[in-house]
């Protein structure tokens, strides 16, 4: 039977799925048409086969959370660079998300997301954002201000997929010390902060792969604009059925 509505994998941390904030995910998937599909990382790894993952959902939203660990791209922890580590989730999303690439699957990253989506086709990350001489809260905004107020602008290249979606610039909120480093091939940058921090990566010859270091899910009930992110996912999901 035909599926009403695209089914869209939400990754998440072992137990994230019952989570308050991952729950916004879910949330902001099903107020867009969309079917929501926990994927935690014993969800994922059961099987030894992302295929037969995927083959459950129409596309893939990279949710956010812990560190990537950096031998992922390559690279040592740095002294004083604040590095948490989730490694089964490390494992389990990055090897789903590369089977996404390769079906080029409708993808979305959000914050941890972007920066997994990144490590997974072959980029790197700023392990601390301290690290380059930015303030400790650049992109970090007070726990105590609600998560829906925007932190900063981005700038938003004129053409994009991300324009198409939010209409142009943007303010967005910050909950993130890490950021994308090395671009993965294939893919451009079409936002950045105003302290050059990039905040949108797309993969132009996708028909929808994008991350943005945001987190729109918990903009959403004060900021409609940022809703059309997960639209254009459930609608890519959809044309894909």
């Amino acid at each position: 039977m035909k599926r009403s509505r695209p089914r869209i994998g939400i990754t998440a941390t072992t137990g994230g799925s019952t989570s308050p904030n991952s729950r916004r995910y879910a949330d902001a998937v099903a107020a867009a048409g969309g079917e929501p599909v926990w994927l935690e990382p014993a969800d994922v790894l059961r099987d030894q086969d992302p295929g037969s993952v995927l083959a459950r959902v129409d596309a893939l939203l990279l949710g956010g959370g812990e560190d990537i660990d950096p031998r992922h791209y390559g690279e040592t922890i740095l002294p004083d660079a604040g590095v948490k580590i989730d490694a089964p989730r490390d494992t389990a999303e990055l090897l789903i998300a590369r089977a996404a690439l390769a079906e080029e699957m409708p993808i979305l990253g959000i914050c941890r997301g972007i920066q997994t989506l990144n490590v997974a086709a072959g980029g790197s990350l700023h392990q601390d954002l301290t690290l380059l001489g930015l303030a400790p809260d650049a992109h970090v905004q007070d726990r105590r201000t609600p998560a829906w107020k925007p932190a900063h602008p981005v700038a938003v290249e004129g053409g994009s997929r991300v324009a198409s979606q939010l209409g142009g610039p943007a303010e967005v909120n910050s909950f993130h010390h890490q950021a994308v480093k090395d671009v993965a091939p294939g893919f451009v940058v079409t936002a950045r902060a105003p302290d050059g921090v990039i905040e949108t990566i797309e993969h132009p010859a996708r028909p929808f792969v994008m991350g943005v270091q945001w987190h729109p899910e918990r903009m959403v009930d004060h900021h409609p604009g940022q809703r059309k992110l997960f639209e254009a996912l459930v609608a890519a999901a959809r044309h894909r059925k």
